[in-house]
């Protein structure tokens, strides 16, 4: 690992040896005197926006997420959520991986892969960006892709007073308070967020307090420095899925043994991050954060008691320009990553059953382990112009290391050992083809990869297993995007094809047991279409309808399960088409109204494909109006109507579930019924 780090590291200063101060491509490469967290690919990347934020209740963003045309997220609850990019994702039970997430430049996905999103208020968003397939080798070349957020930043020249109380079904509560000031040299942008409900069901208390800083300081034309906090605390009960017969009965229920444990989670998660830039030149740039998170997490669960505690920390360093010395327009990315953590969980009994139902109650010490995870990420990318021609090629290299620590079982041998794996250098390769300024062609063919985390390395004696690998595979997509209509109509349409070999399977072994292994090969093939417009009815009045469909033909390809082969079957876990579309009518005197609607295909729910869950709708309904009282001053008053035609239907699927001692499989977490919210925002700007 060392030494290929060093050979990049030599690379890269023979590269940057013949950048030169004279290069009238600064414009390209440096924009401006912000922050850039962007991929700034020369493929259409999937952006959502403060207004497409906002066409929603301001309580999560996995709705608005759900837009993306090849993206599907499966919501159990406010704290239990699943991000699947064409279909990678899917066959993870509880949680997110097979993607690399940012917040403002600060990776947020752990060691092991995994990735908490729906913890962060969308007020605060600017832009969320997603970056499907292994294509952004700056941010990791994850099968699933990438996932980059952005908080915004206060109105320059001014200082923002802004408060937003939002009140709803099932006892929702939420107020977000900002206060921000900007100016040429100096940002500060502070917010207080306060979110609870009840919960549409059994044992789903949410409650959830942050508090976000984020401050920026110019020191001149070549010198910033930026510094961000985000403090989280939330205590979320956890009704879990349910079986058919009470999805069917009264979705309101949880889980008996759930119930009965009156299970939940509290977290206290610290992120933050000391960023700082350099420009040496019009065409080099440096920008380098590091950063340090801690998670505190507390779980009683019917079968165990889960604590655990997380501390992260390393570093990321970019260099961005242009090379003068060449004949053509180009630019250039290239740096480092480093992200470690330590891990630290036990496991106790829990005591529910003799705690004359007053919930859980911590018992004797049944764990005690402790992981160390370190993950390298080298890359590059350098893209050239010429004339209606870009291509854009780069490069990423990856070293994961895991070590385990048993404390508690002091006679087992292995209860120290270490998985080193080895290195992968994932390419890409993007051309881009202007027709004309609104017509463009572009294709990707890129390598990517997936790690299993360290508990799917382990076999059920705890010994880590030297032949499970990480997941790879080749992403082929090609697509247009394309402007009519003096750009007031947008269309994108990609086709893509994936395989995934060394395909990863987490076979349950006991209630609260998995154990991973490499099982076979899955395909995704998929064509993802979108289509906005601008249409002005009058001098005050405009309508922007717009529709998003993911066709999906994702299949097994070779996947014997023991005695069971399930190669041809279709991808567990993967809609078969997604479809979401609305429009906003939007009014000069402050009167604005919205509509989405979500289509979600028939899906298999367990490998066999015996079992499929049916395709569903769900529509939602949003107005406001936005009324100035003084020059400064301005009242903005929300409702809105969310699963409009009160559809029945399952937000998330538990794939391949198992009843244990003769019970029902519990497949089923319930979506919430037709329920309603409103609200009312001040601001005031000074």
């Amino acid at each position: 690992m060392n030494k290929c780090f060093l050979l990049f590291i030599f690379s890269f200063g023979i590269l940057t040896a013949q950048v030169k101060k004279n290069d009238t491509l600064a414009e390209v490469i440096l924009e401006s005197n912000r922050f850039i967290n962007s991929s700034t690919l020369i493929t259409p990347a999937s952006q959502i926006k403060t207004e497409d934020i906002e066409r929603y209740a301001p309580t999560e963003i996995t709705t608005v997420l759900n837009e993306t045309p090849g993206v599907h997220v499966f919501s159990g609850a406010l704290n239990t959520n699943r991000l699947t990019v064409r279909g990678m994702g899917s066959r993870t039970l509880y949680g997110t991986n097979k993607i690399q997430a940012y917040y403002n430049g600060i990776p947020i996905t752990s060691g092991i892969g995994e990735t908490a999103f729906n913890i962060y208020d969308p007020e605060s968003l600017s832009q969320i960006e997603i970056i499907k397939g292994p294509k952004a080798t700056i941010f990791g070349t994850n099968l699933g892709g990438a996932l980059l957020l952005n908080t915004k930043l206060p109105a320059k020249g001014k200082t923002t007073l802004r408060n937003n109380l939002t009140v709803g079904s099932y006892g929702l509560l939420k107020n977000s308070l900002q206060a921000g000031y900007r100016d040429e040299k100096f940002y500060i942008n502070v917010l207080s967020d306060h979110l609870q409900t009840n919960g549409y069901r059994d044992n789903s208390n949410y409650d959830r307090d942050a508090i976000f800083l984020d401050v920026g300081y110019q020191f001149n034309d070549k010198n910033k420095l930026k510094f961000l906090i985000n403090q989280l605390d939330y205590n979320a009960q956890i009704p879990s899925s349910i079986n058919q017969t009470d999805f069917d009965e009264d979705p309101t229920r949880a889980a008996a043994n759930w119930k009965a444990a009156q299970g939940y989670e509290d977290n206290k998660i610290t992120t933050t991050g000391l960023t700082y830039q350099h420009i040496f030149s019009q065409s080099l740039k440096n920008t380098t954060t590091v950063f340090y998170s801690y998670i505190d997490h507390y779980e009683p669960r019917p079968f165990n008691i889960l604590d655990e505690f997380t501390n992260s920390y390393g570093f990321r360093s970019v260099f961005s320009g242009s090379i003068t010395v060449l004949p053509f327009k180009n630019k250039f990315n290239a740096g480092a990553e480093l992200y470690s953590d330590t891990y630290q969980w036990a496991t106790f009994e829990n005591l529910y059953e003799e705690n004359n139902n007053q919930g859980s109650l911590q018992g004797d010490l049944l764990s005690d382990n402790k992981e160390y995870r370190n993950r390298w990420n080298a890359f590059a990318n350098f893209t050239a112009y010429f004339d209606k021609l870009a291509i854009e090629t780069g490069i990423n290299y990856n070293k994961s290391l895991y070590s385990f620590r048993d404390y508690f079982n002091s006679e087992n041998d292995n209860r120290n050992a270490k998985r080193n794996f080895d290195g992968i250098w994932a390419p890409s390769l993007t051309v881009r083809y202007n027709f004309t300024t609104n017509h463009q062609l572009f294709g990707n063919v890129s390598y990517g990869f997936s790690f299993p985390n360290l508990e799917e390395t382990l076999t059920p004696e705890g010994v880590i297993n030297p032949e499970i690998g990480p997941e790879t595979g080749i992403n082929y997509e090609v697509g247009t995007e394309n402007y009519f209509f003096s750009k007031k109509l947008k269309t994108n349409i990609t086709f893509y094809y994936m395989d995934v070999k060394n395909l990863l399977v987490a076979e349950r072994v006991d209630e609260d047991q998995y154990i991973g292994r490499n099982a076979g090969k899955t395909s995704h093939k998929g064509l993802e279409f979108s289509i906005k417009y601008l249409w002005e009815l009058s001098q005050d009045l405009s309508l922007q309808p717009y529709f998003n469909a993911t066709f999906n033909n994702q299949k097994f390809v070779d996947f014997t399960d023991e005695e069971n082969d399930y190669s041809g079957n279709d991808l567990t876990g993967v809609p078969k088409n997604l479809w979401n579309g609305g429009f906003l009518l939007n009014h000069s005197n402050g009167i604005y109204f919205s509509t989405t609607y979500q289509y979600v295909g028939e899906l298999p729910m367990n490998d066999a494909n015996s079992l499929y869950y049916n395709a569903y709708n769900v529509v939602n309904l949003k107005a406001g109006y936005t009324a100035r009282i003084f020059k400064n001053f301005s009242m903005e008053f929300t409702g809105g109507i969310n699963n409009v035609l009160n559809e029945k239907y399952a937000s998330s699927i538990l794939i391949n579930a198992v009843g244990f001692g003769g019970a029902e499989p519990r497949y089923y977490y319930p979506g919430l019924p037709i329920n309603y919210f409103g609200g009312v925002k001040l601001k005031y700007l000074f």
